[in-house]
């Protein structure tokens, strides 16, 4: 890999991707993976109500053998949840009742924070609805001069190549922003700082922009548009999940 790809020089990086999360977060002493539509939005719900996570990367037939050698409940397609059953939409966590483990596959965030569990020293999972819980919490916690490295996960194409997803700019953005707030003496790397930027130039309209996104029309023609509204819930989480081992638990309390 080009040395210059992992942005060394700097203490704050930001990429894209399963592949940005090789480049930039494999040294960290922090990773963070934003995935707001919808799998760390999600995440930060299940944290909300004290239900631990375990991200996994597919949902495929070994999920349901994962789940089950973890007494959790798998979550389902969102177009396979019917009654009771939760799913990626974060809605369904909400209205889980006695839930305490749940396994989340997903192609993007999940399949991302999988890959750091082993390689980064914490892996933390953020949202728009945990922003300001994250940053606090990181700079608070980490002070040793490691990296920061952050991952706006995305999505895929018909083809399989990463989709940049712009509500995940915006997600990584508001972190940043928020920890430059509390720690103006880290360096950012100028991908770092054009993710802040951009969340400053919606953060006064977030709601309206997260609905009228390629992502968010594609969950509100698919009658998901609770869950866009529910990633639009900015700094209303004070949850922080982070990767204990195989599951997220929530260290912000």
């Amino acid at each position: 890999m080009n040395p210059a790809h992992r942005q060394l020089p700097y203490a704050v990086r930001f990429d894209w991707g399963s592949s940005g999360a090789s480049a930039i977060g494999g040294d960290a002493g922090v990773a963070v993976v934003v995935d707001v539509l919808s799998f760390t939005t999600t995440l930060s719900v299940a944290a909300d109500q004290g239900i631990e996570v375990l991200p996994y990367r597919w949902n495929d037939n070994s999920a349901a053998q994962y789940a089950a050698d973890n007494q959790a409940a798998l979550a389902v397609g969102r177009n396979e949840a019917a009654g009771d059953a939760v799913s990626l939409s974060p809605a369904t966590v909400r209205s889980a009742n006695g839930l305490e483990r749940l396994v989340l596959p997903s192609p993007n965030g999940s399949a991302i924070a999988h890959s750091l569990a082993a390689s980064s020293g914490v892996c933390i999972g953020a949202a728009l609805r945990s922003a300001s819980a994250v940053a606090e919490w990181i700079s608070k916690k980490h002070r040793d001069g490691t990296a920061l490295s952050v991952i706006a996960a995305g999505e895929r194409w018909p083809d399989g190549t990463l989709r940049p997803a712009v509500e995940d700019l915006f997600g990584a953005g508001a972190l940043l922003a928020e920890l430059v707030a509390r720690r103006p003496d880290l360096a950012l790397s100028p991908e770092a700082e054009i993710a802040a930027a951009a969340w400053h130039s919606v953060s006064d309209r977030l709601g309206t922009v997260l609905a009228q996104c390629a992502s968010g029309r594609e969950l509100s023609a698919a009658g998901y548009a609770s869950d866009v509204a529910v990633a639009a819930e900015v700094n209303e989480s004070k949850s922080v999940p982070v990767l204990d081992g195989d599951r997220f638990v929530d260290r912000g309390r």
